[in-house]
This record gives C-alpha cells, sequence and structure tokens, in this order.
C-alpha cells in the first residue's frame, strides 16, 4: 500500500523520551511554530502522546483535527530491549550455526581477566532451532530445504509459546530463497507467530552481525506493532486523522508499515532527531566541527558533526548486541537529569540508573525518593522555582535538601553545598569522557570542535564540559530543551539498501558492479513508488563499503554524485577509489596507494521530502509564542564551589533583544531550561535565536 503525499498544513513532530515528551508544532498557513513539553507516560507512551497533542493545539489555538502529519520520534524501541520487556523468540538458522550468538567475534571487553565477561543472549539455546539446507558462498544451493521440516517446527513452535522467529541461514543474503520459502511456510503453519528473515533485515555479510540484528528486529516486531496500533487508535478517538511517520536510526522518516516490517531500524529513534538538529545548527552558523551533547532526564546522547556531515556508521551496538545497519553515529550514557546519586562502598556515584518521568527526582514533587543531578542544581540555586514550567510541575526544594542530607551529606559527612556541588561534578565528567572517547576513536583533538548543548539539563552542563575538554566556543541553540523534537520536525523520508558483493576494485568487476547498481536501483525506485515520491521530490544516493585487501573492517565511501547507474566505467570507478584513499587518510592518517582494494558492500539512500508550501527548517523565537520569564531580570543567590555567589538571572528574550556580549557569570532563564554562562565565558545572541558562548579565561 502506497503512502500518499500531499499538502503539509500542519505538521507536528513529537519526541517521547524517558522523563518528558517534547513537541513542535509548525502551521505552514501562518508560517509560526509552537512548542510544548508534557511529562512522559512510560506505563503507556501513547498516552503521553496524545497529551502533548491536546496540549500544543491548545496553545496554538487550533482544532486536533487541523493536523495532517505527525512524525513520531521515540525511546520505545531503546527501552524495550535495555528493560528487556520483549517476547518469546526463537532462531531458525543453518545446521552447525546454532551458537553464532553466544560465540559472536572473541571480543572481550576485559583483555586481562580470566574469565571472558558472559555475551548478552536473547535468544536462549533451547529456542535455537537448526534446519538441514545449505547455500554456498557464491549463492548456489548446495542442500535443498524440505518444507516438511519446516512445517513441522512451526507446530512445535506454537506449542513452545513462542511469539516471534528469526530467520538467518547461512549465506541467506546472497540467495534468500531458502528464508523466503521457510517465511511463507510458517505464515501458513503458524500464522500468529510473526517472522523475521535476515535478507529482509539486513542483508550483508557477518554472519554473527545479520544474526544479532535479525534476532533484535524479531523481538521489536511484536513490541512495535502493539504500539503502532494503540496510538492510531487513540488518534482516531481524538479525532486526528494525521498522516504518521516514525523516525528511525538513519535521521529520515518511514511510515508504520515500514516501521512495523523493520522495527530495529527505530532503536535510535529519539536521539535521532537531535543529530539531524546540529547538522542544520552547523550549517546555519558556518560550523565545520560540532559536537552535539543532549542531555535529557534520563540519559545524555553525543552525536559529532564533522567537516559539515553528521556522523554515521553502518554498524553499533546497544546493550552489547551489534546492530549492522545505517545509522546516526550516537553514544549514549545514564548521565541525564534523572540520573540517580548515591553512595557506594564510601564513594558517590551517579547514574546509570534514573529516577525517570515517574517518579522523577526529588524536587518535582511525585514521590521521587533518590536524589538526582536535577534534585543537586536545584539545590544549589540554579534553578529558579518561581519560574519553572516544565510539564506544571512545581519545584520543591525544600524537599530536594532534607534528602539530599539523608542521601548523600550524611553518609560521607560532607556540607549540603559540597554534596551538590560533587554530584554535578561527577555528572560533568561523565559527559566529558564520552565525547572525549567518541573523538579518540576517530583521532580527533575537541579544541578542534564547538559544543551544542541542548536537552532540557544540559544548560547548566555546557560551560563546565567544554572547559574539562579544552573547548573554547559553544553554541546554545534556541529552543534547546526541546531541539530533538525541533530536528524531527525538519526530517525527510529516508531508506537505506545495501547488497554485498565481494569485487576486486578493478575495472574487470565493472559487469557486475553494474548489475549490482541495476538491482538496488530497481528496489529504490519501488520504494520511491510506494511511499509516493516523485523524480522532483526525492533522490537516490549510492555508496560503496571498500577496504583494502586483508583488513577486518571497512570505509563506507560515496559514489560520484554526478555519475548516474547507466555511465559506470573506469573514470566512474578510479573516483571512487580516490574518495576510499582520502577517507582512509582522514581516518588513519596514511593510505597504501598500491595496495588491491576490495568492495564489500554496495549501497543506495532514499531521501524524498514531505510536500508542503514553505520552509519549516528553521524555528526562532519570533515564531514561537512561547511566554517570557517575568521579571526581565532578577538576581539568585546560590552555593558554588562552596562559595555564595549572586548571579544576575536574565530571561532569553531579553538577552536576546538586548544585541550585545555580556560576560559570565550568569544565568538566562528559559520556560523549559535554564543556561548557566559561567566565569570566563562571554555570551552574544545570534541570528534565530541562538547563543554563541566564547571562553576567554576565569577572571580568578
Amino acid at each position: 500500500m502506497s503512502v500518499k503525499q500531499s499538502l503539509v498544513n500542519v505538521r507536528v513532530a513529537v519526541d517521547i523520551g524517558g522523563t518528558f515528551t517534547d513537541l513542535h508544532l509548525h502551521d505552514e498557513r501562518s508560517g509560526k511554530t509552537w512548542v510544548w513539553k508534557t511529562p512522559s507516560t512510560p506505563d503507556d507512551p501513547s498516552r503521553g502522546l496524545i497529551n502533548g497533542l491536546i496540549g500544543i493545539t491548545k496553545l496554538a489555538g487550533i482544532p486536533l483535527s487541523d493536523i495532517d502529519t505527525i512524525l513520531h520520534g521515540s525511546t520505545i524501541a531503546t527501552n524495550a530491549v535495555l528493560e528487556r520487556k520483549l517476547p518469546k523468540c526463537a532462531l531458525i538458522t543453518t545446521d552447525g550455526f546454532r551458537d553464532v550468538l553466544e560465540i559472536g567475534r572473541h571480543m572481550r571487553r576485559d583483555v586481562y581477566t580470566l574469565k571472558a565477561e558472559r555475551r548478552p543472549l536473547l535468544v536462549p539455546r533451547e529456542y535455537r532451532f537448526t534446519v538441514d539446507e545449505r547455500i554456498k558462498s557464491d549463492g548456489t544451493v548446495l542442500r535443498e530445504l524440505k518444507p516438511e521440516t519446516i512445517t513441522a517446527l512451526g507446530q512445535q513452535l506454537l506449542a513452545l509459546g513462542i511469539e516471534t522467529v528469526a530467520v538467518v541461514f547461512l549465506h541467506g543474503h546472497l540467495n534468500p530463497s531458502h528464508e523466503k520459502q521457510t517465511a511463507a511456510i510458517l505464515s501458513e503453519t503458524a500464522p500468529a507467530i510473526t517472522v523475521s528473515t535476515s535478507f529482509e533485515t539486513s542483508p550483508e555479510v557477518r554472519e554473527f552481525e545479520r544474526t544479532s540484528t535479525t534476532v533484535l528486529n524479531a523481538l521489536l516486531k511484536p513490541v512495535i506493532s502493539k504500539y503502532l496500533e494503540r496510538v492510531e487508535e487513540r488518534l482516531k478517538d481524538a479525532g486526528v486523522k494525521a498522516q504518521l511517520y516514525l523516525v528511525q536510526s538513519n535521521g529520515g522518516l518511514a511510515s508504520p508499515k515500514d516501521a512495523a516490517t523493520l522495527p530495529v531500524r527505530l532503536l535510535l529513534s529519539g536521539p535521532a532527531g537531535g543529530a539531524t538538529a546540529m547538522a542544520s545548527l552547523a550549517r546555519k552558523h558556518a560550523i565545520n566541527n560540532l559536537i552535539g551533547l543532549d542531555v535529557g532526564g534520563t540519559s545524555s546522547d553525543i552525536s559529532l558533526v564533522s567537516d559539515g556531515n553528521v556522523d554515521e556508521a553502518q554498524e553499533s551496538s546497544i546493550d552489547g548486541l551489534p546492530i549492522r545497519m545505517p545509522m546516526i553515529e550516537i553514544r549514549t550514557i545514564g548521565a541525564g537529569g534523572g540520573s540517580i546519586a548515591s553512595v557506594e562502598t564510601g564513594a558517590l556515584r551517579v547514574g546509570p540508573q534514573s529516577a525517570g518521568a515517574e517518579p522523577g527526582p526529588v524536587c518535582y514533587g511525585r514521590g521521587g525518593t533518590n536524589i538526582t543531578v536535577t534534585d543537586a542544581n536545584a539545590v544549589i540555586g540554579f534553578i529558579n522555582d518561581e519560574a519553572f514550567r516544565t510539564g506544571d510541575i512545581t519545584l520543591d526544594v525544600h524537599a530536594a535538601r532534607q534528602t539530599l542530607n539523608e542521601k548523600l551529606c550524611q553518609p560521607l559527612q560532607l556540607t549540603e553545598t559540597r554534596a551538590a556541588n560533587g554530584v554535578l561534578d561527577i555528572a560533568n565528567s561523565h559527559m566529558a569522557g564520552a565525547i572525549r572517547l567518541s573523538l579518540f576513536e576517530k583521532g580527533a583533538d575537541p579544541a578542534d570542535f564547538s559544543l551544542a548543548p541542548f536537552g532540557g539539563a544540559a544548560g547548566l552542563h555546557g560551560c563546565a564540559v567544554a572547559e574539562e575538554l579544552g573547548i573554547q566556543k559553544i553554541i546554545f541553540p534556541a529552543h534547546a530543551s526541546t531541539l530533538s523534537a525541533l530536528g524531527i520536525l525538519m526530517a525527510d523520508i529516508r531508506h537505506d539498501l545495501s547488497i554485498s558483493k565481494l569485487l576486486p576494485a578493478v575495472p574487470s568487476s565493472l559487469p557486475e558492479l553494474q548489475t549490482v547498481l541495476s538491482e538496488l536501483t530497481d528496489q529504490a525506485t519501488a520504494i520511491q513508488r510506494d511511499n509516493g515520491l516523485t523524480e522532483k521530490n526525492s533522490a537516490i544516493n549510492f555508496s560503496c563499503d571498500m577496504r583494502y585487501r586483508g583488513q577486518a573492517f571497512e570505509l563506507t565511501t560515496p559514489w560520484p554524485e554526478a555519475d548516474s547507474v547507466t555511465s559506470v566505467d573506469d573514470a566512474c570507478l578510479q573516483s571512487v577509489i580516490r574518495n576510499f584513499h582520502r577517507i582512509h587518510e582522514e581516518r588513519f592518517t596514511f593510505t597504501a596507494i598500491n595496495d588491491p582494494i576490495e568492495i564489500v558492500s554496495i549501497r543506495a539512500r532514499i531521501t524524498g521530502k514531505l510536500e508542503s508550501k514553505g520552509d519549516t527548517t528553521e524555528s526562532d523565537d519570533q515564531r514561537s509564542p512561547t511566554a517570557s520569564i517575568d521579571p526581565a531580570a532578577t538576581t539568585k543567590k546560590l552555593a558554588s564551589a562552596g562559595v555564595e555567589l549572586t548571579l544576575n538571572v536574565i530571561s532569553r528574550k531579553d538577552f536576546l533583544n538586548s544585541e550585545k556580549d555580556q560576560a559570565g557569570p550568569f544565568l538566562i532563564q528559559e520556560e523549559y531550561t535554564v543556561l548557566l554562562i559561567a566565569d570566563g565565558w562571554f555570551a552574544r545572541p545570534l541570528a534565530g535565536g541562538d547563543i554563541e558562548c566564547i571562553y576567554r579565561g576565569a577572571a580568578t
């Protein structure tokens, strides 16, 4: 069933996080954008979605029925895996490959321990079944599949109460005939069981990664399908007839049908919106290298923009489980506003456990009993209880102080100020360490990057994290607290395809390369048609995974955009080879010009724009009629680093209207977050509501 493309008048982007649900509504008819934030509802995220839609449409003064497009990002798939709230799953594979998930790559995180750490397994051995079939490495059939074996297996799976199945046969990515046959038989004999095949999920080399990815997809199929059913039911009951799109880990949008078929692509759905916003922010201010630090209530997500492009990876992992498919490269750590501070073996520890949305930090007054990073900020005085607007919560600083004294000050024999600052120092160190590691893996220097803190809690940590990393420039984006939702508002439809084909990068491989590219083009064209895309509002781009012969890893190398599939010749191939040498030198500081090169996989990326009457790529304060903070400028007493300070507090609106540099320390207050401009930093307003901070050295 194809998705009908029509003019978009009212578009709503929704980012459901672990603690809050953020929304941006853009009305093409007026050219205005509204922002809303509401507590998430972990027991049923679809309830928080409807609450958010009701709230933001009331703010915009329009009926729910006016919404015609909803772009939905969330952490639902991620949380299901992390919390192991997953259905009963089985794996069907080739005889002799039952233990691929356990064998893995023999990689150990701690090389000095006498015992290898236990590998996380989502399918126990008794639910892994083998079939006597075999496809050779060239794609030809060595042993045919026996249909009666699969029929009997289907009955066995039903008797075991299996809800979902992953089918991964050896070399199934080269010849999917046996996987297709198995899926067809299971759909007849056990229609209640959902089936995921590797040729649909991750049709690429490497059995372990392909198996892991397919198993994750199988496990998430019932979870996401049930959630989408609840969402569609709630939207219908609310009178919303909008076209729904889901945000994928690659930053692009997919229809509910495509998302339900390949839910593994939703594992980084929420953070991907923030990375998309980072790319837009970098282009807007002509910044080549930018670090996005998204500090939410539960975690912090780090994304990188290098040379103007968001970093992507063809392989990643979640909780030690490999995923092989294109996705924005994001590092997540358990350090957010809701991260719990505790005393363990006489030492202060922060995270990775989180207070989440329910009950949340103690200062939210919703039954929280554990001190969090947000509580520490409130106790010091960074958060203005009179101006606090998040989710209609009344800030209870007194309760936070009492709990801080009980949980941290007394066990550690610390003053209230030292304990609260200790919590913040540890959280800042966790964030800086994760950024440092992300850059170290790429051979990059933090000093060559600017920092963009966003998310509800990031504004109070940006300067401290930047100083620890030696970063001299910070961009505090407009709508920082809901920036991931704004990034989702900018997203395009995107689908990724790949075919693994090991070919030497030489002219004699051109005929086979041409065949693969033509096959990818046919698949891409079918996706364009199914999504209602045309040549005017969509594009197909190609790339190759390449390596020097003997290497165990590949680098994704772009295909020359000027060359079409029908003009694959030696000049085009040489251009790809030059791109590979350049990328290899950038990543590893050397090239091996005379070494033979191999093409391992060929990729296609289909992108398409949602049709609209105007530009929705930017959102600024002039188009966002959110309430300003009164009074315009105040002072705030706080205890920082053991010293009583009195800081100016100014609303973001008044700071932007001032049009002049201001030296820290002072606080910039807005509805959903607070920015701390620390001592030694100079802030100035930028076009579009962003704020630039430059470090010139502390006064003392």
